[in-house]
């Protein structure tokens, strides 16, 4: 099975490789790719926005399934023009990918579906946006509607901070703030059917004790030790099956990965957010403990044929850690020479913004590269995970010490 990967991050370099250790895959291509997914498959330059350009290119090469990796092009409508053209393709419609494109989509899915979620209000008007704030109380909650590269969302006890943020877009989604624990679990979806991943936990704060700013993702692990037993069930019968239903139902099936943003509240699960791919850096704790064949599950899903499929999962643990180069998020520096990457036993190391020029690694984005170590439990993860990143030199560079450090602590209690 020939494949096309379309994207260029952590995550798609962990899909990759999954990808790749499948048999069933005989070739892999990735476009545009980064450094690091170069040294497992051949990358072809791409404007991932130019839907034309990427049917071009699986048309070119005669691809058996197409995977899309980043929400810019499923929001596109990159997956419509695919299968127009024949492709069986792993990623939702521009219709259905409106659950992560829009956040007053999801709400009213989720409300059509009967899926439990905070209450909101969607605004565009200056009155209406302190009028929200006000019935809410802090901590406010401010959404962008659209697509914001992660940087959408304003959780503060300011309520300038929030209505300030709301008068910078042009339409937001604010709700009353969950308390509890948050969790991600995805789904691998056909339309009809999905199959439950195992949950992940990340950390969107920039430093340690999830102080800073918010950030695309600064670490995670899998799985859960302190999760309730139930949680991947729960989530199943009262978040993914029904949003896939309410889909199907409104005659925009969602076929690829649902991503349900959790929050584990004292009256039970809340969904915070939907997203329509593959999380980041949650994919690069989950595609390694996956014993599924990726390859093989994915072209089911982009066929409808997942009917009596389930996942198989290691019993390992997996702590990934990200390095983020100096000024992330908010002006990160590009441009610095990265050595020092290690090999060791149990790590695996995923490019993310990576560039290479005249033989030399340099950064090219904020979240530079993920680590993720193995372990037959979040402790010996977290060690193999952080030795690794420990000897990678980037000037200016940092990492949080303490993802899946509390989680670690209560599993050893256990």
């Amino acid at each position: 099975m020939k494949i096309l990967l379309v994207g260029s991050g952590g995550r798609e370099h962990a899909l990759a490789l999954g990808l790749k250790a499948d048999k069933s895959c005989t070739e892999l291509h990735v476009a545009p790719g980064n450094p690091g997914i170069a040294a497992i498959a051949q990358i072809h330059p791409l404007v991932i926005t130019d839907n034309g350009a990427i049917c071009a290119l699986a048309q070119q090469l005669g691809v058996d399934l197409v995977v899309i990796g980043p929400e810019v092009p499923l929001v596109n409508g990159a997956a419509d023009v695919l299968r127009a053209a024949g492709f069986p393709v792993f990623g939702p419609s521009k219709a259905a990918a409106q659950l992560e494109g829009s956040k007053d989509f999801a709400k009213g899915v989720m409300r059509d579906a009967g899926v439990p979620t905070a209450r909101s209000f969607t605004c565009t008007e200056k009155s209406e946006f302190e009028k929200a704030l006000d019935t809410f109380g802090a901590p406010y909650v401010v959404k962008d509607d659209g697509l914001a590269a992660g940087k959408g969302v304003v959780v503060t006890n300011d309520r300038q901070v929030a209505l300030d943020h709301a008068l910078s877009c042009s339409r937001v989604v604010i709700e009353e703030y969950l308390s509890g624990p948050e969790i991600s679990l995805f789904g691998i979806s056909d339309g009809r059917n999905i199959l439950p991943m195992q949950p992940a936990q990340d950390f969107k704060r920039a430093f340690d004790g999830d102080e800073g700013p918010n950030t695309g993702g600064m670490g995670a692990y899998s799985p859960l030790p302190w999760a309730p037993d139930d949680i991947v069930e729960e989530t199943y019968t009262e978040v993914l099956a029904p949003i896939i239903a309410e889909m199907a139902a409104r005659g925009t099936p969602f076929v690829g990965l649902l991503y349900a943003g959790l929050a584990l509240t004292d009256d039970g699960i809340r969904v915070i957010e939907f997203n329509a791919r593959f999380g980041d850096p949650e994919t690069q704790v989950l595609i390694p403990r996956l014993v599924t064949p990726l390859a093989s599950i994915l072209y089911k899903a982009a066929t409808d044929s997942l009917d009596d499929e389930f996942l198989q999962w290691r019993d390992d643990s997996a702590v990934t850690v990200v390095l983020a180069a100096q000024g992330y998020p908010e002006s990160p520096q590009t441009g610095g020479a990265v050595s020092g990457i290690p090999e060791i036993s149990g790590a695996q190391i995923f490019h993310a913004g990576t560039s290479e020029e005249e033989g030399s690694l340099l950064s090219s984005g904020g979240r530079v590269l993920t680590v993720t170590g193995i372990g037959s439990d979040l402790t010996e993860a977290r060690n193999v995970a952080y030795r690794a990143i420990s000897q990678i030199e980037l000037a200016g560079s940092f990492y949080r010490s303490d993802i899946a450090f509390n989680a670690s602590i209560a599993e050893k209690g256990n």
